[in-house]
Formats: C-alpha cells, sequence, structure tokens
C-alpha cells in the first residue's frame, strides 16, 4: 500500500510540475522554436507566413502600431507592407521563456534591421510574446513591442 501511494504521490506531482503537454524542458524548447518561426516568417517579409504564427484569438501591439490589433484581419493589417521593405531583419537578444501548462511567455528584447538611403538602421526593441498549444503547435496570442527608449 505504502508503494502504491508513493507511486501515484509521485506521479501527481510530476503531472502538475510538468503542466498539461509539457514535460521537463520540451515545452520550453518548443516555445523557443515557435519564436525562432516567427523570426524566420519575420524575415521572409511574406505577410501571410508572418501572420500564419498567430493565434485567430491573437492581440498585437507592433512597434510602430498606433492602435492594437484585436483581430486576424487587424493582424495582417500590420503586416500587408512587408515585401516593400526586402531587406527588413530581426535578431533576437537576450529571451525569458517560462511555460505553464498549454500557455508559455517569452519576454526578452530584439532588434530590427533595414537598410535606408544604403545605410543600415538598427531599432532596439524588447518583447513580450505569450503563446498557446493549440493542438501540439505554439501560436502567439499575445504581442506586444515597443522600441527601447
Amino acid at each position: 500500500m505504502r508503494v502504491l501511494f508513493g507511486v501515484l504521490s509521485v506521479a501527481f506531482l510530476s503531472a502538475c510540475a510538468t503542466g498539461a503537454g509539457v514535460v521537463g524542458t520540451a515545452g520550453k524548447d518548443e516555445v523557443a522554436a515557435a519564436t525562432a518561426a516567427w523570426r524566420g516568417a519575420y524575415d521572409s517579409r511574406d505577410p501571410a507566413r508572418i501572420t500564419a504564427t498567430y493565434d485567430s484569438d491573437a492581440v498585437f501591439w507592433g512597434t510602430t502600431a498606433k492602435t492594437v490589433a484585436a483581430n486576424p484581419a487587424a493582424v495582417a493589417e500590420y503586416f500587408k507592407d512587408a515585401p516593400k521593405s526586402p531587406n527588413a531583419r530581426v535578431t533576437f537578444g537576450e529571451q525569458h521563456i517560462r511555460v505553464y501548462g498549454d500557455v508559455a511567455v517569452n519576454t526578452g528584447y530584439y532588434t530590427f534591421f533595414n537598410v535606408r538611403d544604403g545605410q543600415t538602421v538598427s531599432v532596439p526593441a524588447r518583447f513580450t510574446m505569450v503563446f498557446r498549444n493549440r493542438d501540439g503547435k505554439w501560436l502567439i496570442v499575445a504581442h506586444h513591442s515597443s522600441r527601447v527608449p
């Protein structure tokens, strides 16, 4: 009886500690990969590829936005002109990923680069991305980005 209770206790505590569907560092690795996928989509300059990294419930407050994008059409509107800046890229710096079951938060900084008048221009910014694991895929449900003062 004691052995059974011990085994059940360990199983219960393990399940609580890891959250739904996330085991050990796998969740952090998956969110890091989802963040890298967003970077790849951004660097592709393909609006459809960028917006595909956002959940249908996503809310996005872009670095240069004057208003919050609270639906898929508004997120798509923000990125619609991405092809007009074919040299724009982003690089990530420090990231802090926390996973809470099927929800994760990644907070850190990134730097946007573009070429204007033949010169490389950089814009350092900070971000928070909140992800939700929907059917095994981590998608952005909230994204806030602002320039570093």
